[in-house]
């Protein structure tokens, strides 16, 4: 009887109705039910495809069925899919219209239907059918002996055209492995735009066959040759993603002027005075890579003839590479001192009537036009080309605000207003380090900007925005993943999707989902650990970096001097991620022992508190034979202190209020081993 009953559980288990609050899907569709029942999977479960699709959709079902498998471990008989119609009995049914093309405004939209005997999956184009296979993957759910998705009717199809991840790869050069890793986390979360920053003054990343004196000496050695572009390009391509370059000029410009000093604006000095720096002087002012971050004087000369044949030439060798309809051209941060100090730029600007330097970077601006144009590229740059002159056919792409004196989103509004296309950065800037919480909220569409049909139609869409001044190969991905996770369901969801508590679940589960497409935030930790601890047990110090975080903003890199692009980025900061998991448990529990201050929510505050009590000498001993957690000692000490305290306050044990405060006060410092202890408010709750 008891193994008739066992059975009889289990096939409870198998069909119990999943719902909606239990699924873990990233991006959330648009239309989603759920149905009575369940589709079992087995070893014979196979993908058949029909329609008139781009062969790209082969790879992409043959790569889901690779994943499920390894999900699963159900051994799938079938192997490759490599045409149309392969296994017209399969249980997956994929058609397609039409073959989709790579770019902003071809349908994604997708419909996925989960019957217990088949799936379905309808399609207009192959980018859609790839967006749903994602979709279908994280349905999957199972039980303690067989793996199901759950009976569901899906319609879905993305908010915003533009859906991008920016990965400077000038600042610390990314190899190619690091590239196409981040492309396919960015496919499984339906993000479409690779925008690659390529080009800035710490260094040039592409192989120039007419102009090999940019690697040969403004690229350390570390580029990509062109067939590697291609491949990446091909790569992003059978995912469904356009790739959009990034040449960023005048300013940032100190990589190009390494190698072509001629074409820069800043003056030498010689015995008697000055002479402008232009073709026919005698010398050229010498440059060199930055080696630091932050804002530099070398711009390109915008009166120099020599200069547009430079870039024309450029442009006629990279834009082919790049397929897309996008070229972005930078733009951003000239400051123009090198222009100031140049009497015949000064002079050009008078002759030309050019009142200001923002309107002398629009002519030459103007100028890099008909040069893309001529290779089918629209030109893109950051907000600061954005003027009375500038062509309404260029996308402004906003960036700044309340860091840089503006409101967020303020560019963006101005130039949807004002006839351009444009896409949003600000508020996506995840080299910030701030919480995915902001990101998350931050939306494209600013709800009081009061726009039109015809202006909202000219918001793109958004880009998550990673410079790489701080991150490593090693650490990149865990500056960049999960938390664009939650960008990408912003700029695919409806606006409404909005559940903080929601979003962390889901996010929670995906996190782990991409570790199978070898993004490396999570296993990376472990290596950085041994690093630290001097390959000691390392609990004690995982558990601190569970509430810790990196210093937010760029207050980290004081002044951007001190990392310089060759520093050591294998330290305790590198490490720690936003959103400390331990934080944010810990912000939970407070807030419920002072809604109800009982004994059950009073113990398990008090637990977190004993954790970091002991913690001191725990990291005292491990910093014994580990000199790099020698500058976390004063911060655990502070935490270790104030721990103790607040332990006997809840105990209602008489404890000196003034000194209690000072304690936690001492929480909340920010000079220690470049990270902050995301704890601290919540320990100034409960005092």
């Amino acid at each position: 009887m008891k193994y008739i009953f066992a059975l009889l559980f289990v096939g409870v288990m198998v069909t119990a109705q999943v719902k909606k609050e239990e699924l873990n899907v990233m991006p959330w569709p648009q239309n989603i039910s759920l149905n009575e029942g369940n589709f079992s999977l087995n070893k014979d479960f196979k993908i058949n495809i029909t329609g008139a699709p781009n062969s790209r959709v082969y790879g992409a079902a043959t790569r889901f069925l690779r994943r499920l498998d390894g999900r699963t471990g159900l051994f799938f008989t079938q192997g490759f899919i490599t045409k149309l119609n392969q296994e017209p009995t399969a249980q997956l049914q994929i058609n397609c219209t039409k073959s989709g093309k790579i770019g902003l405004y071809e349908d994604e939209s997708y419909h996925l239907d989960i019957e217990s005997e088949k799936i379905t999956i309808n399609a207009t184009s192959d980018l859609g059918a790839i967006h749903a296979l994602e979709t279908l993957l994280q349905l999957m759910q199972n039980n303690a002996t067989s793996f199901y998705f759950p009976n569901s009717t899906i319609s879905d199809f993305p908010r915003f055209a533009w859906r991008g991840l920016m990965l400077d790869v000038s600042r610390h050069f990314q190899p190619i492995d690091v590239v196409k890793r981040n492309i396919d986390a960015m496919a499984a979360v339906k993000m479409n735009v690779f925008h690659w920053h390529l080009v800035d003054d710490q260094g040039w990343r592409i192989e120039m066959k007419k102009h090999p004196k940019l690697t040969e000496v403004a690229s350390d050695g570390l580029f990509y040759t062109q067939e590697e572009i291609k491949g990446i390009v091909k790569y992003a391509d059978e995912r469904g993603i356009l790739v959009v370059p990034e040449i960023d000029v005048p300013g940032h410009g100190t990589a190009i002027l390494t190698a072509y000093p001629e074409v820069g604006s800043k003056v030498i000095s010689v015995a008697g005075g000055t002479v402008e720096k232009n073709a026919q002087a005698s010398g050229f002012q010498t440059y060199t890579l930055e080696r630091n971050a932050g804002i530099f004087s070398p711009t390109l000369d915008p009166t120099n003839p020599k200069t547009y044949q430079l870039l024309s030439e450029i442009f006629d060798e990279v834009c082919p590479l790049f397929p897309g309809d996008y070229f972005h051209i930078g733009g951003d941060e000239n400051e123009g001192k090198d222009w100031d100090a140049n009497a015949k730029i000064q002079a050009f600007k008078k002759k030309n009537k050019l009142e200001t330097n923002h309107d002398l970077q629009t002519y030459f601006t103007m100028k890099l036009v008909p040069m893309l144009k001529k290779h089918g590229k629209q030109l893109m740059g950051w907000e600061e080309i954005m003027t009375k002159d500038m062509s309404k056919d260029a996308i402004i792409h906003s960036w700044r605000g309340a860091h840089e004196g503006m409101q967020p989103g303020e560019s963006l509004v101005k130039a949807a207003k004002n006839g351009y296309k444009t896409v949003l950065s600000n508020g996506f800037y995840i080299d910030l380090l701030l919480s995915v919480d902001t990101h998350y909220l931050n939306d494209p569409m600013p709800k009081n900007a009061n726009f039109s049909d015809v202006e909202k139609a000219r918001i793109l869409g958004g880009e998550a925005t990673m410079w790489t001044e701080l991150a490593s190969p090693a650490t990149i991905d865990s500056r960049i993943w999960p938390r664009t996770v939650a960008i990408a369901e912003r700029l695919w969801s409806a606006e409404d999707i909005t559940d903080l508590e929601s979003m962390h679940k889901r996010l929670a589960k995906v996190s782990v989902q991409l570790e199978e497409l070898g993004i490396t935030h999570l296993k990376n930790k472990e290596v950085l650990l041994r690093n630290i601890s001097n390959n000691q047990n390392f609990e004690a110090l995982r558990a601190f970096a569970n509430v810790c975080e990196p210093l937010k903003g760029y207050t980290r890199n004081k002044g951007g001097t001190e990392y310089q692009m060759y520093s050591p980025l294998t330290l305790f900061a590198d490490l720690c991620v936003p959103d400390a998991p331990d934080a944010r448990a810990f912000a939970k529990v407070v807030d419920a022992y002072l809604l109800k201050k009982d004994k059950d929510n009073k113990a398990i505050v008090i637990g977190f508190l004993n954790k970091w009590i002991v913690l001191n000498n725990q990291l005292n001993n491990l910093a014994a034979n580990a000199p790099l957690v020698q500058p976390l000692l004063p911060l655990v000490q502070n935490l270790s202190d104030a721990s103790k305290q607040i332990v006997l306050l809840l105990d209602g044990k008489k404890v000196d209020g003034k000194s209690l405060l000072e304690l936690v006060e001492k929480c909340n410092t920010k000079e220690h081993a470049d990270v902050e202890l995301s704890v601290y408010s919540s320990l100034k709750k409960l005092i």
